[in-house]
């Protein structure tokens, strides 16, 4: 396998295409030496299969404003690949969805979920809808008319979506209720990130933050250093930023910053309780700014328009928001600023120049697929609790996360050990999840 020969394919085939071309290219250098190593993945063009979706759906999604006007939207779900169990990956509401944006996350789902030790395979799925503005009501129509058309693709052991950006427990509710009532089939297995009273499972809201904190506990640990008492700058204040700064506080660290599309709000003696709880009520208003922390919270917050929370002196910063949100100049600001350790926890959050400056300037880095993956685990022990019709306590589903995101860093300290003792985890991740979907598809024949 050359990288460059089948990259050079892609983009001819899917020009435009930046952010899944991007994640591809990610995967194939870190595997390329491993992969020539095993001659029968080349001769079952094992990365040829495996960079393309097993199959997207795109539909039209038409649903009915406040004002009696007719929208239109368009969805889409990608399943990427099942080898090592049925389809699993959230849906994103937001006005930047595309299908290039939906592969690139259909991509990554797939390894990310191999790093789980559970049986999922991957996919994506989403809308170009942007809830920003809208009403509680808008939201609930637009969530049926898009289950109306997704409903005949999933199923509890075909494919599962959970909630992604723009998609939270409200939003799954609305789509259960519709999926229930258009299949006639009342199992709580179809979609994960449901409400704990209705087969939800307790924990799975914060899970992702909750697991990102617990793989960067790992990652300190192991070089003999320990989150509790260091500066955290934190992108967003959605629902994984929410889990990650709750988290981080009670492991003892200092949140010292939040963004949002608007500005950053700088907290100067780090996040309390009061202020994580009101992160969930800005997510609810739909009103997508950052800035009303501090109007909450004035004595506490300071804060600064178009800002970023790289901006912030920090030690440790974690991208929560969005992919390619943390560039090179952002990267330098951080090490300007004292910043020794970057752990991805949006997919894909940091671009690959801001990547190289980390790793090239001995900055600790952690990849997405590696540090934000205890939210699909989380929901993958919703399935099992669901399949088993039985729900777990929160003591059991922590101890559950903490031993996969265990399992997880040591995966990445296995492929990623570096001669001097240092680890490469984007190269561990990535080398981890390859083998694990490539030995299935292997073994499973030319499908």
């Amino acid at each position: 396998m050359k990288t460059t020969e089948i990259m050079a394919r892609l983009r001819a085939k899917y020009p435009g295409e930046v952010e899944y071309l991007q994640a591809v290219q990610e995967v194939l250098e870190s595997v390329e030496d491993i992969y020539n190593r095993h001659p029968e993945f080349e001769k079952a063009k094992i990365v040829e299969r495996m960079v393309e979706p097993d199959r997207v759906f795109s539909f039209r999604v038409t649903w009915v404003d406040d004002s009696g006007t007719v929208r239109t939207n368009t969805g889409w779900r990608v399943q990427f690949n099942s080898a090592i169990g049925p389809y699993k990956g959230g849906l994103r509401f937001h006005r930047s969805t595309s299908l290039s944006m939906l592969k690139f996350l259909g991509f990554e789902q797939t390894f990310k979920n191999a790093l789980t030790t559970l049986p999922m395979g991957g996919a994506k799925g989403g809308a170009d809808f942007d809830p920003k503005g809208k009403s509680e009501e808008e939201i609930m129509r637009f969530c049926q008319a898009f289950m109306t058309e997704l409903w005949q693709c999933i199923g509890p052991d075909q494919d599962i979506p959970a909630g992604d950006v723009g998609v939270g427990g409200r939003e799954i509710g609305y789509m259960y209720g519709m999926y229930k009532k258009l299949a006639r089939e009342y199992n709580t297995g179809v979609l994960t990130g449901k409400g704990v009273n209705w087969g939800g499972s307790i924990l799975r809201p914060q899970a992702t933050g909750y697991g990102a904190l617990y793989f960067t506990q790992n990652l300190l640990h192991r070089i003999g250093k320990d989150v509790k008492d260091h500066r955290i700058a934190i992108s967003g204040f959605g629902n994984v930023a929410w889990g990650a700064a709750e988290k981080a506080s009670q492991l003892g660290a200092k949140v010292i910053a939040i963004s949002g599309p608007d500005g950053v709000c700088e907290i100067p003696d780090g996040i309390t309780p009061e202020m994580t709880d009101y992160m969930l009520v800005m997510r609810a208003s739909n009103r997508d700014k950052v800035e009303d922390m501090a109007t909450k919270f004035p004595d506490r917050c300071k804060f600064t328009p178009g800002g970023k929370a790289w901006d912030i002196p920090c030690d440790i910063a974690l991208p929560c928001a969005f992919q390619n949100e943390l560039d090179e100049a952002d990267a330098r600001k951080l090490k300007e600023n004292g910043c020794w350790c970057c752990c991805e926890v949006s997919n894909m959050g940091c671009r690959p120049e801001a990547i190289a400056f980390f790793q090239a300037n001995g900055i600790l880095f952690a990849p997405g697929k590696a540090v934000n993956a205890g939210g699909v685990a989380t929901s993958g022990l919703e399935m099992t609790q669901n399949a088993s019709h039985i729900n777990w306590s929160g003591k059991e589903v922590d101890e559950k996360l903490h031993f996969i995101m265990n399992s997880i860093h040591e995966s990445c300290v296995k492929y990623g050990l570096q001669p001097d003792g240092s680890v490469d985890y984007v190269k561990g991740a990535n080398i981890a999840g390859f083998m694990k979907v490539a030995g299935a598809m292997l073994d499973q024949g030319i499908v």
